[in-house]
């Protein structure tokens, strides 16, 4: 009898966890960035607000949202389960969209950008610490590949339906924030429903982490840490992209363009180049996403016009598809399953302080020197980013 031709073992699919979060990170951007794109505009035209004001309660949001990834990541994994933060951080998120039509002032604008970013550290480090647990390691990086891909579908579609709201409602941004609601309350019923922790993630399998087993994140995480630091350091925030096209001569009421062609770009690299981390060294994607970003710095530095602008955004975009579900899944790969959470917790925390601190120095050099000296330090911040990944060896995953 004939033996039967060996087989190679299909690849396994994507579960559907990672799908489900893929698909609540969709609907919970777009909901909130058909507010992001038209919430400055809002606070100092309809309510009348200061610029100053503005950036206050921004970044006294954004802190605040990084503080909080470190204390929920760490808090999942001593619970052993992840769903119940991801509820409560989607939760949170849709319940500060209805606060923004109904505001007359800026303390209850304050409260709801407090709301959604706490929310969105509280639903970050264990949502990615859950594709990490319910995920092959083999297909590790399609998963975190399809999850910022799906995310960042939202992140373009939010301001591209703000825009024609605007359109529809007559300039109402009232009735704009209005819909918004909806598409947040499709997220949450959609990790009620959908998402599933991991067969592992029971709270019974092992007894809860300490504080002193954080000193169990070895080396090789620790690399990954100041690899995203600097990574972080070379891509300020991307208002200084809307800054430089509107310099360029593109009308304000075609502002958020920006964020949708640096999202489309971003949204189609991301899956593919998750599926390359699954067969080639991060290394060499990481080099690539910093090479794109170097050469986007040095276009919006040295040209002129809205061509220069675009082509400066849209390698920016590709930046970010060849470097943030690459991220993601080295911290995955870096740190046991049973510090996962605080682990991406702590990146998230490293991260978010990071880009803090570049935005405000993007800011003051932009002020006291010009756009070209911003993109200019971006670059120089990419190359020591590069330096750095060189330095080091590939780290190999925790066991």
């Amino acid at each position: 009898m004939a033996e039967r031709p060996l087989t190679r073992s299909p690849r396994p699919a994507i579960p559907p966890t990672v799908w489900a979060l893929g698909i609540v990170s969709l609907f919970m951007d777009i909901s909130s960035e058909i507010i992001h794109a038209l919430l400055p505009l809002f606070m100092t035209t309809t309510l009348g607000l200061s610029v100053a004001l503005v950036g206050l309660i921004d970044g006294i949001a954004e802190s605040t949202a990084s503080i909080s990834k470190v204390f929920s990541g760490y808090i999942s994994d001593r619970l052993g389960k992840r769903k119940p933060l991801i509820l409560l951080g989607y939760g949170l998120g849709a319940a500060s969209k209805p606060l923004f039509p109904l505001a007359a002032g800026a303390l209850p604008i304050l409260v709801a950008r407090f709301a959604d970013r706490i929310g969105k550290g509280i639903r970050g480090a264990p949502r990615d610490a859950l594709v990490a647990d319910v995920t092959p390691i083999e297909i590790r990086g399609r998963a975190f590949g399809l999850r910022q891909s799906l995310d960042t579908v939202g992140a373009f579609v939010g301001p591209l339906l703000a825009i024609g709201l605007m359109v529809l409602f007559a300039n109402d941004m009232r009735a704009v924030f209005w819909v918004a609601v909806i598409p947040g309350l499709l997220a949450v019923l959609c990790v009620v429903f959908w998402v599933k922790d991991s067969a592992g993630s029971d709270g019974e399998a092992d007894a809860p982490i300490n504080l002193s087993e954080l000193k169990q994140l070895g080396r090789a995480y620790w690399i990954v840490v100041v690899i995203g630091v600097v990574f972080t350091l070379a891509r300020f925030s991307e208002a200084f992209l809307i800054l430089k096209a509107t310099a360029e001569g593109l009308p304000l009421f075609l502002a958020p363009l920006v964020l949708v062609v640096m999202n489309v770009v971003y949204s189609a690299g991301a899956y593919p180049v998750g599926a390359l981390s699954d067969r080639m060294q991060a290394r060499a994607l990481l080099l690539s996403g910093l090479a794109c970003l170097i050469l986007a710095d040095l276009i919006l530095a040295f040209t002129t016009g809205l061509a220069g602008a675009f082509s400066g955004i849209c390698l920016w975009g590709l930046h970010m598809a060849l470097t943030q579900g690459v991220l993601a899944k080295l911290v995955a790969d870096t740190a046991s399953p049973r510090l996962r959470g605080s682990a991406f917790g702590l990146f998230n925390l490293a991260s978010g302080l990071s880009l803090l601190a570049a935005s405000v120095a993007a800011g003051l050099l932009w002020e006291g020197l010009g756009p070209n000296a911003t993109f200019v330090a971006g670059a120089i911040f990419a190359a020591t980013a590069s330096l750095i990944l060189l330095a080091f060896r590939s780290a190999r995953p925790a066991a």
